[in-house]
């Protein structure tokens, strides 16, 4: 079975569990039902009555039963507004009001949604005549499809998973849905790995483990998707945001600074205000009438700083680099762990260049992605983000087939694997997207690179050719870690929170095995703190404590253990004696002689 057959298959089970559901519970209402990683999601509005993993058995069975029977994908067309009014006499609110909305606002409704969902016919981008619906048996949905033509073509197997709440279009004051979410697979055995990676994603999900290993707490009185990071959390922050500034800055990036708030005027100018207005927190001033709001991203104010003096061709290319914070009105519904924040904070890098300088400049960012990643033992692949057809994109066509075809360019020269994707870039430009796969085959996006014609156009950014002419620069974004928040939630889950040991908040704890071996213990503890650590972030001092409480070694074991310490120093009367120490790492067990202690550590 192809991938597009199994994503034909997702998309007909998501019609069928609807199917069900309103064979056993007549008056749900629906929302969407759309095709998502393995599986679907329907959103569905029972009124008081709940929907649990008790009722799944029975949703099942109803799906299994209209499989076997074998009902029909059944397509119609119908002019807009008889589909209002079916929604209305089926008690259908949820799909009456996408139905006004599509009538008012045309296709715009599908793009802002981002789903499959919408059965759309148009004579124009905004003009909408009529829409699709399907029908299986007695449930009829409003649907572009396309669609199994039988339910008896469901040849794989499935499993309802979950039941989730969301807000109704993702806007809190909207109602609350149950979103019910199930996978579809091609056979049995891929279903069983399935159920296997999601064990082990349940033991390495990061909201667990950043409590259990003290990184991050959370509190309602900073408020939803407002981390904090706790010493030990701020020490994993640090080193990898060091490693990433050292790799750039080895590429001649510059550090800059830029303040967290800034007049809306900037972003009118930018552009982000018109696409991204709503997203953004805005501050009062006491003093002036300026309306302002904490900045949401850099590129703007970096944009500025080249703007602040003349430039010439013998300058360029000019590369940024600011690690920060921004600020970001996320959907309240959509907030979870440190996967998507309010305040994140992004590794960002802006280079301005000439044209015959982008491929080599992307060349350098696309090797930077590579060399963190590599270190972190996570596979890369890019996927290259185009513009499609519609009209939410700035900037003339020519600008971005241009600038697409020297993305996939560097991509080729570079030999990475890739795959193409229309509809993923940035309002501004095309981009690159790194997908890291991690330690139990998940993909992730991470690290990006974005060409952008278009703010250098709206800051009328220039330089001075060789030939005494104004030419306009070119912009390339890059964040290599992307957010840092989401980076750690994908990085805590990959290594399980047994970090590799130079970035391990705490790398070294000293376990005494009872008090007679204290003072050997201080020579030991002269040792570690002698040891500098040059890569990969320069000069990092040994991280390390003592545990010399009157417990057990056991129990003294264990607990360094349950925070995930990669080096435990075993220490007691014999090892004093021999002038060495146990090394306990997750390898096993071996013994070290002292004066070769700091070399092991180095090495490490």
């Amino acid at each position: 079975m192809n991938d597009e057959q199994l994503h034909l298959m997702r998309h007909s089970m998501a019609h069928i569990t609807a199917a069900a559901v309103q064979k056993l519970w007549p008056d749900a209402k629906f929302g969407v039902g759309p095709v998502v990683d393995d599986g679907f999601y329907y959103d569905i509005d029972l009124g008081k009555t709940k929907i649990s993993e008790v009722n799944f058995p029975k949703i099942e069975k109803e799906m299994r039963r209209i499989i076997e029977f074998g009902d029909t994908f059944d397509k119609t067309e119908i002019p807009i507004d008889e589909a209002i009014s079916w929604s209305k006499e089926n008690k259908q609110p949820y799909k009456e009001e996408l139905l006004n909305d599509l009538k008012r606002s045309g296709t715009t409704v599908a793009k802002d949604l981002d789903i499959e969902e919408l059965g759309v016919v148009t004579e124009g981008e905004s003009a909408i005549d009529s829409v699709t619906f399907y029908k299986i048996g007695t449930f009829m949905d409003l649907c572009r499809g396309p669609h199994l033509k039988n339910a008896k073509e469901v040849t794989g197997v499935f499993k309802l998973m979950r039941v989730a709440g969301a807000y109704w279009r993702g806007k809190e004051s909207n109602p609350q849905m149950q979103r019910l979410y199930g996978v579809v697979f091609a056979n049995q055995g891929d279903l069983d790995k399935y159920l296997e990676r999601m064990a082990q994603a349940k033991l390495r999900d990061h909201r667990r483990l950043g409590k259990e290993l003290d990184i991050y707490t959370t509190s309602p009185l900073v408020g939803t998707g407002l981390p904090l990071f706790t010493p030990r959390g701020t020490v994993l922050r640090d080193i990898v945001s060091q490693y990433s500034n050292q790799i750039r800055i080895g590429y001649g990036f510059e550090k800059v600074w830029t303040p967290h708030i800034t007049k809306i005027d900037l972003y009118k100018k930018s552009g982000h205000w018109d696409k991204f207005g709503e997203e953004l927190f805005l501050v009062t001033s006491q003093e002036t009438d300026d309306k302002m709001a904490l900045k949401p991203m850099n590129c703007p104010h970096h944009a500025q700083i080249y703007a602040s003096r003349p430039r010439s061709y013998r300058d360029l290319p000019i590369r940024y680099l600011e690690t920060t914070t921004d600020y970001r009105d996320e959907k309240t519904g959509e907030l979870g762990g440190l996967d998507r924040v309010r305040s994140l904070t992004q590794d960002d890098s802006h280079v301005f260049c000439t044209p015959d300088q982008v491929e080599g400049e992307i060349s350098n960012l696309l090797a930077t992605a590579s060399e963190l990643y590599s270190t972190i033992a996570m596979k890369l692949r890019v996927r290259l983000s185009y513009r499609d057809d519609s009209d939410a994109y700035l900037g003339e066509k020519s600008w971005w087939e241009s600038a697409q075809a020297q993305l996939k360019a560097a991509v080729i020269a570079n030999k990475l694997e890739y795959f193409e994707e229309d509809g993923e870039a940035a309002f501004y430009g095309p981009k690159i997207d790194f997908m890291a796969t991690d330690a139990i085959g998940r993909e992730h996006q991470v690290a990006t690179v974005q060409l952008d014609f278009v703010q250098p156009s709206r800051f009328e950014l220039q330089y001075i050719d060789n030939e005494g002419n104004p030419q306009m620069p070119l912009m390339i974004h890059c964040a290599i870690l992307g957010s840092i928040e989401r980076f750690l939630s994908v990085f805590i889950e990959h290594t399980a929170g047994w970090f590799p040991f130079w970035v391990a908040p705490e790398q070294v704890r000293i376990l005494t095995i009872n008090d007679t071996v204290l003072d050997y213990v201080s020579e030991i503890k002269l040792v570690l703190e002698k040891i500098l650590l040059m890569k990969p972030v320069k000069y990092n001092e040994i991280r390390f404590s003592i545990d010399d409480r009157n417990e057990s070694l056991g129990k003294k074991i264990r607990e360094a253990s349950n925070w995930k310490i990669p080096v435990q120093i075993i220490v007691g009367p014999k090892d004093k004696d021999a002038r060495e120490v146990s090394i306990r790492t997750r390898d096993g067990e071996e013994k070290i002689k002292l004066d070769n202690l700091a070399e092991y550590i180095q090495k490490l």
